[in-house]
């Protein structure tokens, strides 16, 4: 399966902070089906689509 990451994000954020899913519900809200998963080798959360390419906007 194939996803787009629209965006990544330290794990670290400060406390109560919560950028990815911000970020995602913003993208949702412009009608992209985006979802925050975790990826363990970076320590990252990363906002993707799924079914799409796999490129990075940044």
């Amino acid at each position: 399966m194939s996803a787009k990451v629209l965006e990544r994000f330290p794990a670290g954020a400060p406390r109560g902070s919560w950028p990815a899913e911000e970020f995602a519900a913003a993208r949702r809200a412009e009608g992209e089906p985006a979802t925050v998963v975790m990826d363990l080798e970076s320590d990252a959360f990363l906002v993707v689509v799924q079914g799409q390419e796999d490129v990075v906007r940044s």
